[in-house]
């Protein structure tokens, strides 16, 4: 016996909890920003994240209501997804804290940056993948926003490369699942793509 869940009969933040509960697990783009005029830099995880295109290169993530992360991009044009790492967790759970504009979140949790090549914003220092994006983008969904960017320059640690890109295992992917759970890499499992033959005559 199924138990049914309408989203006309519930409270938004009730089937919200649903969702992220069954979407499940959810990479984290801890996105980068700065203020218009430079003088706070933003540092927000966003677990509603993926890519939009490869060619371009267009990453994609949502903000629910108007955070900062947004309001930097709409005012810069500008963001970068650093990636989210098992050994970096306490530092990104700090970083969720609905902070003020004004404050920094690098500061408030001693996060080393180290300068982008591309855009503005800086990246986090010890996140072994980088992406700088320049706003595509933006649509407003509902209670939300997606936010588009292109990718104009990416950048890995050299000791995450195996075979000449990242290599999960070595990258030790953090994600997001319900409630104030996370989730790490676990089992990997290798399954080849079965190609599609044409029937013989």
């Amino acid at each position: 016996m199924r138990v049914d869940f309408d989203p006309e009969t519930m409270r938004g933040a009730d089937f919200y909890r649903f969702l992220t509960s069954v979407v499940i697990p959810r990479p984290i783009a801890w996105i980068s920003t700065v203020t218009p005029d430079g003088s706070t830099e933003n540092l927000a995880p966003h677990s509603f994240f993926s890519i939009a295109s490869t060619d371009p290169p267009i990453v994609q993530f949502t903000s629910i209501g108007r955070k900062d992360s947004l309001r930097n991009v709409e005012d810069t044009g500008e963001f970068v997804v650093n990636f989210s790492s098992e050994p970096l967790l306490r530092l990104i759970n700090a970083t969720a804290t609905d902070f003020p504009r004004s404050v920094s979140e690098f500061d408030f949790a001693g996060i080393d940056r180290e300068p982008s090549l591309r855009v503005r914003p800086p990246r986090v220092a010890a996140s072994p993948v980088v992406l700088e994006c320049r706003s595509h983008t933006t649509l407003r969904m509902g209670n939300s926003t997606l936010v588009f960017g292109r990718v104009l320059h990416a950048a890995v640690h050299e000791d995450h490369i195996v075979d000449g890109r990242p290599g999960s295992a070595r990258l030790l992917p953090l994600t997001k699942l319900g409630g104030d759970e996370w989730g790490t890499l676990g089992e990997v499992l290798h399954l080849s793509r079965i190609p599609y033959e044409e029937p013989r005559p």
